[in-house]
Formats: C-alpha cells, structure tokens, sequence
C-alpha cells in the first residue's frame, strides 16, 4: 500500500502526519465528513472533472467513486453499524454488510412486496377492508392479537368488543324479557321472533351496504323472506306492539329531520328551499291521488292519503349517497348536497301534516264541525306545542349543568312521544308529527345560539343511535308485512306504471321551477333525481290506515283500501330506493362541479359529519369558477417554487 505524508487540516504547519493512507470507503459519514474536511481519503487526490453516478453522495470537492445501485438501495440507517470514537480522536470504519446479505435482503423484500400486491388484488382483500371498520384514535389491542386475527383478514380488537358488546347487551335484554315476560319471549314467540327479525335485518343491511346501496334495503328484503317462508308471524294481537315501535321510530325520523334545519340558512335561501320542497310535492301527491282514483277505483279520501304518503322523499336513502359525494368534493361549492337535505326535510313535514289531517278526518267520529276544525287546529297547534316545548328545552336543564346532553336528549324525545300519542288520544294525529319537527328546530336553533355548533350537536349524535336501534325494526316488520301470495297482478302492475310515472312528472317538474336559483341543467337534473327515493316516512305511515280500521271494525270494503295504501307504500320503497340510490351515486359524478374535499374525519365519540343545511351558499358558476382558477393559481405557483428549489439542489450537486 501506498504511504505518503499528509498535511491535516486544521494542524500547525511544521507538523505532519505519517499515518498510511486509507482506501476509498464506499460508505460516507456526514458527522465524519464534516470533521474531517469533506474528504474520506486525504491521500487521494481530488479529480473534479470525473464523474459519477446520481446515487453518489460524496461532496463534488473531494475523491469520488462510483457506487453501485444495489449499494444504495439497502443504504439505510439500520443496515450500517454506529461509528465508535477512539480517546486519541481516531475513528474506526464501519463494517458492511456482504454482497450476498444484501442481495437476501432484497430477494426477502421483493418477495413480501409481491405477496402482499397479491393479495391487495384479491376478492378476499377488497370484501374485508369493506367490512374492516377504521377509527381515527388508537385503538388497544391484547398482546398477540395480530397472530391470531391478521390485518386486514380480521376485525381490529375495537370493532370486535363493539360487536360482542351489543350481542351481550342483546342477550341480556333477551333473558330479562324472558324472566318477565314469559311465553311470548321464548323461542316460538312472537316477541322472540321479533328480536330474530331485527337482528337479521340487520345483518342484511350491512351485506346490502357493501354494495353502496342503502341499508334499509336489506333490511325490507330480509322482513319479505322471513315472512313468505314462514319464520316469523307478527300478525294477531301482536300488531299493536309493531304500531307503537312504528310511532316511535317516526318521533326519531321527525326529530332527526328537524335537528337537521338550520333557521340561519332559512333566511338566506327559504324561499329555493319553500319552493324546490312544495311545489313538486303538490304535484306528486295530487297526481298520485288521481291515478289511483281513475285506476284502482280508490275513493277519493283514500287516494289524497295515499298521495300524501308516496310524495315523501327519505333521507335514509339521501343522505348517505349525498354524503358520499360530498366528502369527494362534488356540488359542495353551490351547497347542493345540503340544500337537497334541507327540501326533504321540509317535504317530509309537509306529507306528515297532511296525512294526519286527512287520517283525522277519516277516522274520527266526530261530528262535522269537528272535522272541519281538523286542518286549522292540527296546524296551529303543533306549530305551538313545537315551539313551546323547543323553547322550554333551552331553559331547562340550565346549559351549564353536566348532565345537559342527555336530559336534553330525554326531553325532546319525551316530548315527541307525548305529541304523537297525545294527539292521536285527543282525535287530532296531524298535530303531533307536525309538532316534533318544530320542536326539534326550535330547541336547534336555542342550543346553536348558546354555542352548540350545527354540525357537533351531541343531541343529534343520540338520536342517530337510536335510529340505529329502530331502522332494522321498521324495515323488518314492514318488510314482514307483505305477503305475495295475498297480491294481485293486475294492481300492482297499475302501482308500478303509477309510481314510475308519477317520479317522471316530479323529475319534470323539479327541473322546470329550478330557474332563478343559479344552478345548470345538469345541476337541476341531479337535484330532481335525487328526490325520487321513497322510504322512511312509506314504511311508518303505510300501515297505520290499516291499523285504524281493524282497531274501529270498519267495513271489509275499507279493510281492502287499507291493505292496498299498505302494499302500495311498500311496492314504493322496493322500486325507487334501489334505484334511486344508483342514480345518485352514479350521476352525481357526471352532473355535479368537482372541488377539493372539505371534510375532515371526525374525532372522538363527535358524530360523522353529515350534511346540513349550515353551509348553503347558492353562488354564480362565475364565481365558482373563478374560485376554481385561484385554487389552479395557487397549485401552479406552489409547483414552480417546487421545481426550482429542485433544480437549485440539482445545480449544487451536479458533478
């Protein structure tokens, strides 16, 4: 080996080292570099005019030396030993790896990264990230609980304590209704079987919602199976116990719709809102009305209620597919999403209103004075007990108080069940389900003025879980109360060209009254098919004709018109929420103006942000636009900034 004195740097002049010269390594240190010089070999000379390869991080002042790109593929801090420091200051060279270690290494990874590309592509994986459940927090999980539930092949341990939680809270309730109960809780019983049926219904819905379809779909196909094979019979004295749970899961539907309003919003687009939300809702309750008159030889009362049932739209199908393209960005700038949340609530309040009135009228046996006080008194009076009991909700309990959540959240539910059966007992039902939603909005409007925020009110978090509790209960025995033998070809035939013809007008209609409100025609399109979707309000009011007249012994005339609203409510949900699902989700990405998300995960035990009526803003497409293009500004600028820092780094480490 070649010796040669060397002068160090940083050393007096007359003193010279005469330690040998070391070989090039082909591992470089900053830490080293920098005490040193720069240089790794002080007896090399430097050689600025050769060149190496990109992958190369010797300095360009000093030796250079090619190095090899398998080097720096495996180049990583725990593939390279620590240097030691000697007390004289000397430092020992760091062991490297073999070539033959190196080359296992990549073999080993390349093989992993290959099986694991594998089964990303796989059915299996795609079907379990689709059931695997993702939270935003840590989540604690036992010690080898990896091995024995492998990601993604299993559920995390959170999602599987949520899920045996409930199946112990259910068989606790279970055994107690039991121990009290007696006969009708075992197995064979009707209650019994009622807890099947939800249970199953629920488990439908979440295989319907692997495929982007609405939960609710499951649920009403999973009642129609049990029911036609023969599993469950709910029929008998136990009607009046799926008429309650029926008007309880309308208190949530109601409130829930209710908190949902913003009155801000209201005073800067009510009249879109009043006029998207009841002109064509006008016009499907009074054509449906018609048809069914002409062609089902329905009287006319029977046919304006139904009528007033099948022009509701169901948020359980809206909001979720709204939701989905809201999160991607699509209509967000003119706030459609939230404005087609908004109308549905209104159109649902309307279609309760004027089914309680006509059902009030109906049923009564009053005289005709007091029929015809119905309208005014089931108006006038659920608007006041709404705002009576919304305001009484911001006073009581006091806002400071630490429990002020759920003795809120008990109070607006007490008071929906009270105006509901209260209304029902004193022979005026339209003025309940009228005054829940109010009473909702009202106490909304109160909590947002003390500080509550729109989009967190906690309240609505607990009405969302109740709705978890009721939907696969609604659905369920709704479901289990067709039976297709019963039905006849000839009228439901008549019920499918009526209700396809009916959306059809609504569409029309929908699309014509848009003017004036700043939207496109692709705008407008997609707003009006998103209105077409039947379900929630169908499945809690379809069957209470039924109920009314069995209870009061009417005639079996009236029997037969009852059980047709029935079927009819129901033929509604299983033809238009499907599809109207589809096409929401489907069009929604060719008719809408994409923009960046906006939307954040929530935290913590917050809700999901669904959409609201907070954030309406209809603005010019102009303005949207011009939005768009200073969005487009700001990413180009930020690009030329990156590419000329990038080309600045280059120019410094060009050989």
């Amino acid at each position: 080996m070649l010796k040669k004195n060397l002068r160090m740097p940083g050393s007096d002049d007359g003193v010279v080292s005469n330690e040998p010269k070391r070989r090039v390594s082909i591992i470089t240190d900053p830490v080293m570099e920098s005490r040193m010089g720069g240089h790794d070999n002080f007896g090399f000379e430097p050689n600025a005019k050769r060149k190496i390869s990109q992958q190369s991080h010797h300095s360009e002042e000093g030796p250079v030396r090619r190095k090899s790109n398998l080097h720096n593929a495996n180049l990583d801090s725990s593939s390279v030993n620590s240097y030691d420091q000697r007390t004289n200051g000397d430092v020992n060279r760091s062991k490297k790896h073999s070539f033959s270690e190196a080359l296992a290494k990549i073999n080993q990874e390349h093989e992993e990264s290959q099986q694991h590309a594998h089964l990303e592509q796989s059915w299996i994986y795609s079907l379990c990230m689709r059931c695997r459940v993702e939270y935003s927090t840590p989540s604690w999980e036992p010690p080898g609980w990896q091995k024995v539930c492998p990601y993604p092949l299993c559920p995390s341990f959170r999602q599987f304590a949520r899920i045996l939680s409930i199946v112990l809270i259910g068989v606790l309730l279970w055994v107690t209704a039991y121990v009290i109960i007696g006969d009708s809780a075992a197995p064979g019983g009707q209650l019994f079987q009622l807890v099947v049926l939800t249970v199953a219904a629920n488990f439908g819905g979440f295989l319907i919602s692997l495929t982007t379809l609405p939960r609710l779909i499951g649920m009403l196909l999973v009642g129609l199976l049990f029911q036609n094979v023969g599993w469950v019979n709910l029929d008998g004295d136990f009607t009046k116990v799926t008429a309650e749970l029926r008007k309880i899961a309308l208190v949530i539907i109601l409130t829930r719709a209710g908190l949902e309003m913003d009155p801000h919003a209201f005073k800067k687009v009510y009249v879109t809102i009043l006029k998207l939300g009841l002109i064509p809702w006008t016009c499907e309750f009074v054509l449906i009305g018609v048809l069914t008159h002409f062609l089902l030889d329905l009287p006319w009362m029977w046919s304006m209620m139904l009528g007033s049932i099948i022009a509701a739209v169901s948020p359980a199908v809206v909001v979720p597919c709204l939701f989905r393209l809201r999160t991607k960005g699509y209509g967000v700038a003119k706030g459609i999403p939230t404005l087609i949340i908004a109308v549905a609530g209104i159109d649902d309040a309307a279609s309760v209103a004027v089914f309680g009135i006509i059902s009030s009228i109906m049923f009564t046996k009053q005289g005709l004075a007091f029929q015809i006080a119905q309208a005014p008194v089931c108006v006038f009076g659920g608007l006041g007990f709404g705002v009576f009991w919304g305001a009484l909700c911001k006073y009581i309990p006091e806002k400071g108080d630490a429990y002020v959540v759920p003795i809120r959240t008990l109070m607006l539910f007490g008071g929906g069940l009270l105006a509901v059966f209260g209304s029902e007992k004193v022979h005026f039902e339209g003025a309940g389900p009228l005054a829940v939603v109010f009473a909702a909005f009202t106490s909304s409007y109160f909590w947002c003025g003390d500080g509550w925020d729109l989009e967190d009110n906690p309240v609505s978090t607990a009405f969302e879980i109740f709705w978890m509790i009721f939907e696969p209960i609604l659905f369920g025995i709704t479901g289990a109360s067709i039976k297709i033998r019963e039905l006849d070809p000839h009228i439901v035939s008549i019920g499918v060209g009526c209700i396809y013809v009916c959306i059809i007008v609504r569409i029309a209609v929908t699309v014509a009254i848009a003017f004036g409100d700043k939207l496109n025609v692709k705008e407008k399109v997609f707003v009006a098919i998103s209105w077409m979707s039947k379900a929630t309000v169908q499945a809690a009011l379809g069957p209470v004709a039924l109920k009314a007249v069995t209870s009061q012994q009417r005639s079996a005339e009236e029997v037969h018109y009852a059980e047709l609203v029935k079927n009819f409510c129901i033929l509604s949900i299983i033809l238009s929420a499907p599809l109207g699902a589809l096409l929401i989700s489907v069009s929604g990405s060719k008719l809408l103006t994409k923009t960046k998300p906006i939307l954040e995960p929530p935290e913590g035990w917050r809700r999901s942000h669904r959409p609201s009526l907070h954030d309406i803003s209809i603005i010019d497409e102009e303005e949207e636009r011009e939005d768009i293009e200073g969005i487009a500004d700001e990413d180009t600028a930020a690009n030329t900034q990156a590419n000329a820092q990038t080309t600045s780094v280059f120019t410094v480490t060009k050989f």
